[in-house]
């Protein structure tokens, strides 16, 4: 009998791990490679504005778990704390390029995500009226510079009365409002994260040059490290 327990406890055991999703662990992880060390840039490009970007001013940390990785994670992710898609899906304007400098060259932005004001389904309709933060998500993902990193375009912005155009200091705003609701543990439909913060100070170059609106930014870039606990 109990060697007959022990086999069964095993074969429990077996299926069981057999069962389990594994996270795809990297041997050569790295929170993210610089984009102008591979010839990208820490500004995006906007279509229309003469030149002008937007600074890539938040990274989520290639060392994060996997599941926050991908366009569906960092979805969930961002619903945890305090944004989601577009309302209704629409999307006015178009999109913005960025090169990470990993050998994919100007690619567009992955997603765009808004404010929702404490309401997932619909919050975003909202911040499309009365203004509020919002990001654009790029992966770093090419052949020469695979971190798996996403970099985010964060701004604050005005309200449709005033086209959309971003707030005075709107970009360092936005980048510190992301910091603020992201550190620290979030959840969203059952899925647990704890988040660290670094910040990054001179990673990319301070002032207006090249910044779409001629809005300075401080230099400063936020790092989150996202686990999935």
């Amino acid at each position: 009998m109990v060697a007959t327990s022990f086999f069964l406890a095993g074969l429990a055991y077996v299926s069981f791990a057999l069962a389990a999703p594994v996270a795809e662990k990297r041997d050569d992880a790295v929170a993210f490679y610089d984009p102008v060390a591979g010839g990208g840039s820490w500004l995006n490009s906007v279509p229309n504005s003469g030149g002008g970007g937007e600074p890539l001013n938040v990274i989520i940390s290639g060392l994060s778990s996997p599941g926050v990785l991908t366009i569906d994670g960092v979805v969930n992710y961002a619903r945890s704390i305090g944004f989601s898609t577009e309302c209704f899906g629409v999307h006015l304007g178009d999109p913005q390029t960025a090169n990470l400098g990993d050998g994919n060259g100007w690619v567009k932005e992955s997603i765009l995500l808004r404010e929702d004001y404490g309401d997932a389904d619909f919050g975003t309709c909202l911040e499309s009226l009365i203004g509020g933060n919002h990001f654009r998500v790029y992966r770093q993902n090419g052949p020469n510079g695979n971190s798996g990193a996403l970099f985010l375009a964060a701004s604050e912005e005005e309200d449709v009365k005033h086209g959309h155009t971003i707030s005075p200091d709107g970009y360092n705003l936005g980048r510190d409002a992301i910091a603020a609701a992201a550190n620290g543990r979030t959840s969203f439909k059952g899925v647990n994260y704890e988040t660290t913060v670094e910040r990054r100070a001179n990673a990319m170059p301070a002032g207006t040059n090249g910044v779409n609106h001629g809005i300075a930014v401080d230099g400063t870039v936020v790092i989150l490290t996202v686990r999935i606990v």
